[in-house]
């Protein structure tokens, strides 16, 4: 997931840099500190990959709109965003969320997992490659604890990764409560009454748009997004 890497290219960045910006800062300034100049180029290449890196793509918009406003969340925001954006750390999602808080996960059983949901497709030694990338990926999230034997644990979700769970539900056609079923919710590991004050509490930080009365919930993320804004306005 390059938590560290993302944090600290972001601080070393303007809220308003370019994918050019990003590529200079990365490639050519070495603020990194990498030590090969293959190593920023693969380093930016796979950043790239994971957030977008480029105000012309939505997903970068948003997670760049509620990363400053929200740094206790950043963790949960960057594997939302990860995962949307990787097929792969995508297939691990199943395995990782339906384990109970305590539970230790295996290899074995993330292999199993990936197999599942890659269809069989991929050979061992990439599935094991994929295993520990996951696995590395989901302990940056707070989803794993530990550095050899990982054991999981429920993280606590904040207003930015909630508004950022709703607003990918939207981008998949989903609105209202149905957001709050998403598998991007899932990952916010939260019962539906915190999901709810969640989304109250983006509402009033000005992030989304949520209204809660008896048995009606609306939820509207489309404002999460600067631009999608601007063209509304």
């Amino acid at each position: 997931m390059m938590l560290a890497e993302l944090s600290d290219l972001l601080a070393e960045t303007g809220p308003d840099a370019t994918r050019e910006d990003f590529r200079a800062a990365v490639v050519d300034d070495n603020v990194l500190g990498k030590q090969t100049y293959s190593n920023r180029r693969l380093t930016f290449q796979r950043l790239s990959e994971l957030y977008g890196l480029d105000p012309a793509v939505p997903i970068y918009r948003v997670l760049r709109r509620v990363w400053d406003i929200d740094r206790p969340g950043r963790p949960l925001m960057a594997i939302l965003c990860a995962l949307a954006r990787d097929p792969l750390l995508r297939s691990s999602a199943a395995v990782v969320l339906s384990m109970t808080s305590g539970a230790e996960l295996s290899r074995s059983e993330m292999i199993r997992g990936l197999q599942t949901e890659t269809g069989g497709r991929l050979k061992e030694s990439i599935l094991d490659k994929v295993a520990r990338n996951a696995g590395s990926s989901w302990t940056q999230s707070g989803h794993l604890t530990g550095r050899v034997r990982k054991k999981r644990q429920l993280v606590s979700p904040t207003v930015g990764p909630a508004s950022l769970a709703y607003w990918l539900g939207g981008t998949q056609g989903l609105a209202g409560s149905s957001l709050l079923d998403s598998a991007w919710a899932r990952v916010l590991d939260a019962t539906r009454p915190r999901l709810v004050d969640l989304a109250l509490s983006a509402r009033q930080a000005g992030l989304i748009h949520a209204v809660v009365g008896g048995d009606v919930i609306e939820i509207d993320p489309r404002m999460l997004d600067p631009m999608a804004e601007e063209m509304r306005a």
